[in-house]
């Protein structure tokens, strides 16, 4: 989760910065643009956690064919 939340900072801080670099310095930043730059955040947020389960749950069940190889013998 760490790992997600440092992955969703920085790339959301690059995204909202390229995206909306102008209306932050201008200081016009309305409900429609503060939702986007929410979603700046959370979808590489997403991204990072199914990443990190997916990659988990693949090393387990490699783990488990490999336990379950080696009973037979």
């Amino acid at each position: 989760m760490r790992r997600a939340l440092r992955v969703a900072v920085v790339v959301g801080t690059l995204l909202c910065l390229i995206n909306h670099g102008d209306r932050l310095l201008a200081g016009s930043l309305g409900g429609r643009e503060l939702l986007k730059i929410a979603l700046s955040y959370l979808v590489p947020y997403a991204v990072s956690t199914y990443a990190a389960v997916g990659a988990i749950r693949a090393q387990q069940a490699r783990a488990q064919r490999g336990a379950s190889s080696s009973v037979g013998r």
